[in-house]
């Protein structure tokens, strides 16, 4: 049976997802409009949402704190055994400053618990990681700055903080996007199609939301029909999250709250339909390029009337 799965929406839908719509069922978020805050003193501690797994519509349970500090309680058990987190080249995700995040929730029930209609990922990386990862592909680029996602029913694209969408590109059927260190991102999504869609988005191997190891099985992010979501950061309570900022494999998150780096580079999505929904009946997506030809259609082509 299915149980009503937590998760997160958007502010913008406050009014249609009121808690307590449909039962007292567990939730998800969603964020809305961010500012920046001072960042963290070390070893404070940041309560996330937990993570529901398949649990009853009513338990809710806390999710232990995973605001990174000196040396995080994760981490340390590896060092103490004499691992280290690998000294790799390249991009990955850091844990950057807290940004107001505001988030609320709805309920919503998943049409297969843990068979997701669509997978997909998004690589990242420097220039020099990213030429040196396209060139083992050996095939024709195609230049793209959003990435269609389940047939096309989402777009995915990285931003940078001044909103615009970072350069990449689709090559052997893969998806690379380029990013700079230091640069803060977030992560745009769009639905094109006329159902509600949840979203379970990981960045490094780690879940948005909890900041462990991503699962099908965690709730995650709901997109309204035809509408957009902006995920910009590891979230931390229901009103901030921690930046995503690209920086060195050592200092990412990955490493420093798990030494463990095996997963950095890759941003993944999960998307998952609503129980009564059947994406096969959604018809076809319209494309960006065909929804500029129709706003350019011209209604008085000609003056007046002639043979055909």
């Amino acid at each position: 049976m299915n149980a009503m799965r937590t998760l997160m929406v958007s502010a913008l839908t406050l009014a249609a997802a009121l808690p307590g719509c449909g039962g007292s069922a567990p939730k998800a978020y969603s964020p809305a409009d961010s500012y920046d805050t001072p960042e963290s003193a070390p070893g404070e501690p940041a309560q996330a949402p937990a993570a529901e797994e398949g649990g009853s519509d009513e338990a809710e349970r806390s999710a232990e704190p995973n605001a990174p500090s000196g040396a995080p309680r994760s981490a340390m058990k590896q060092h103490d055994a004499g691992e280290q987190p690998q000294n790799r080249p390249g991009l990955a995700t850091q844990f950057g400053e807290r940004r107001f995040s505001r988030v609320t929730t709805a309920p919503f029930v998943r049409a297969e618990p843990s068979s997701p209609f669509a997978l997909a990922k998004l690589f990242y990386n420097d220039p020099q990681g990213i030429a040196a990862m396209s060139d083992t592909m050996g095939a024709s680029r195609s230049q793209l700055r959003r990435f269609a996602v389940g047939g096309g029913h989402v777009e995915i694209g990285l931003r940078d903080e001044s909103g615009r969408f970072l350069t990449g590109f689709e090559t052997g059927g893969s998806n690379f996007v380029t990013g700079v260190a230091g640069q803060r991102y977030t992560i745009f999504l769009k639905n094109h199609s006329p159902g509600r869609i949840e979203v379970v988005v990981s960045v490094d191997g780690l879940d948005v939301i909890d900041g462990k190891a991503a699962s099908f099985n965690k709730r995650g992010y709901l997109i309204d029909p035809f509408g957009d979501l902006e995920i910009d950061g590891f979230r931390t309570s229901t009103s901030e999250v921690a930046a995503f900022r690209f920086g060195s494999v050592r200092d990412s998150y990955a490493a420093k709250k798990h030494g463990d780096t095996r997963n950095v580079g890759v941003i993944g999505l999960a998307l998952f339909h609503e129980r009564g929904d059947n994406p096969r009946f959604w018809g076809t997506p319209v494309s960006g390029d065909e929804a500029r030809r129709r706003t350019g259609a011209d209604p008085f082509p000609q003056q007046f009337a002639s043979p055909p």
